[in-house]
């Protein structure tokens, strides 16, 4: 790559002149510095290449532990356990989606879990990984031993910054881009898991689709600034419904209206400051999910509604 002359070099030495360019070269897996974690049976998932390696792997085996319980780490679990291994995951944080779920949704959902089969060690660090023969020993740091037959290392991702070697980008999170998605060097644009924005690294998809958006516009000419993109995940876990976005206020600090039934498993929260839904975590039932994100982006103000929103029928269309 040659920023002055604007000239792009692919691997076979084919050379591309450009007006402006964009980088979305994605990340890469987060593997921590654990000893032993480059053994044979221990994989990231990240690629179609890590998908069927990990695949080929659990063929032949009966147990599994994942390092690490975010979404990609209990969705991998899950597959690994429907296929008939038994699995164990191992969070340093003392809850399971630390970034999706505060303390009592995430016991619920840990509940759910268990019931089909998984076993968690929470708040705690995997010390060391031994390989022997045919099987790994997984040590963490309070002195657990756990025996698996492969080793799924979920613990997040990070920049895919080798471009850093032949460019002058200035990286800290992730390559920094301003407003209209600009490095700091002229032509170049950078969108997705290789960007930080305003201090933030975000690492989701809707993100990533927003900033190639806002790239892309200011690329032809249609100025257009980025504000950033409120956290948001619609998916299922394992099965189980669930949504989140914004502040999910994870250690119950904030006002907020909750609604909780163990026997249903439904935990829905809403929380508030200054009259405002900024945050909501829907797991089990996510009825109204698309009208409280909206009411989360706009920053409508909810005061006149504010006691009807407890109300297991409302109707979340007067959010609108």
């Amino acid at each position: 790559m040659d920023a002055s002359q604007k000239i792009a070099v692919a691997h076979d030495g084919k050379k591309f002149v450009y007006d402006k360019l964009l980088l979305a070269c994605g990340g890469v897996s987060f593997v921590p510095p654990i000893a032993g974690s480059r053994s044979a049976g221990v994989f990231t998932l990240r690629t179609i290449t890590d998908a069927d390696a990990l695949r080929e792997r659990a063929k032949k085996s009966k147990s599994a532990v994942v390092i690490g319980g975010g979404l990609l780490g209990l969705e991998a679990g899950n597959g690994l356990r429907k296929n008939g291994l038994q699995v164990s995951v191992v969070e340093f944080a003392p809850r399971l989606l630390p970034r999706q779920m505060d303390v009592p949704g995430a016991a619920m959902l840990q509940g759910q879990l268990e019931q089909m089969g998984f076993h968690f060690y929470l708040g705690t660090q995997t010390q060391q990984i031994v390989p022997a023969e045919n099987h790994l020993s997984v040590y963490l740091t309070g002195g657990e031993k756990i025996s698996a037959d492969l080793v799924l290392i979920s613990a997040g991702v990070r920049p895919e910054v080798s471009l850093k070697k032949c460019l002058d980008l200035q990286i800290d999170k992730g390559v920094k881009v301003d407003d209209f998605m600009q490095t700091g060097l002229p032509g170049i644009y950078a969108a997705g898991d290789l960007i930080e924005h305003r201090g933030h690294f975000y690492g989701i998809w809707p993100a990533s689709m927003e900033q190639g958006r806002i790239a892309g516009a200011n690329m032809t000419g249609q100025e257009t600034r980025y504000p950033g993109t409120v956290p948001a995940n619609t998916l299922k876990v394992v099965g189980i419904d669930l949504v989140a976005a914004g502040e999910i206020d994870g250690e119950g600090k904030m006002e907020a209206i909750v609604q909780k039934d163990e026997a249903k498993r439904v935990y829905r929260k809403l929380v508030l400051k200054d009259q405002v839904i900024i945050g909501t975590i829907l797991l089990g039932n996510i009825r109204g999910s698309e009208e409280i994100q909206r009411a989360i982006k706009s920053g409508k103000d909810i005061s006149s509604l504010k006691r009807d929103l407890a109300d297991e029928g409302f109707d979340y269309s007067r959010l609108q």
